[in-house]
């Protein structure tokens, strides 16, 4: 990863470069990668490398994601990175237009529909992770009565705990601890209804 920090998407450019069903999934399998090229990246969605290259590219214009250092000595390889440790996208940026409305709520069900279709296969596939991981697996619903501030407080000590959590990941990883990890979703929502 670039050690950059997460990048906030304020634009309407940006936004409908990310909110594109591909260039999500890519976004997200090189941010799991960290340093891909297209070739791999194509593997990981199933796509042609062409179609991946493209869209790479187009997410590179936005600069969500960057050219990294080649990691072969191929030269006809291009490598990519992410450009942020991640990206966050926040309603009150896109509220002073009613196509800024529209593209935020479009762009944040494509979301949600990633990371559900995300989940719905591993419960497909949950047979085949074993006990271990079918202990480890998490699925909790948590009603509660809180203020707005309390909420925004909530997410930002989830925040500060997931980030501990990928950092010691990483750092074990570099060490050369990858036994038995596995990539792992964890997918947050907190707001506010009525029954």
């Amino acid at each position: 990863m670039t050690g950059k920090e997460n990048r906030r998407i304020t634009d309407m450019g940006t936004l409908k470069a990310l909110a594109h069903p591909l260039r999500l999934k890519l976004y997200r399998a090189l941010y799991l990668e960290r340093v891909a090229t297209a070739s791999r990246l194509a593997e990981l969605v199933d796509e042609a490398v062409s179609l991946v290259s493209y869209h790479l590219r187009k997410l590179a214009e936005h600069g969500l994601i960057e050219e990294a250092e080649p990691q072969s000595a191929d030269g006809r390889e291009r490598w990519w990175r992410p450009a942020s440790d991640g990206v966050s996208i926040h309603d009150e940026d896109f509220r002073d237009a009613p196509e800024k409305v529209a593209a935020h709520k479009s762009a944040s069900r494509l979301f949600f529909e990633q990371r559900s279709e995300l989940y719905h296969r591993h419960l497909d596939e949950r047979a085949h992770w074993g006990r271990e991981w079918n202990r480890a697996s998490v699925d909790s619903e948590y009603l509660s009565r809180l203020t707005s501030a309390e909420l925004a407080e909530l997410g930002r000590e989830l925040h500060v705990l997931m980030s501990k959590y990928v950092d010691k990941g990483r750092a074990a990883e570099a060490a050369g601890d990858t036994e038995g990890r596995e990539n792992v979703a964890l997918h947050l929502y907190g707001f506010p209804f009525r029954p």
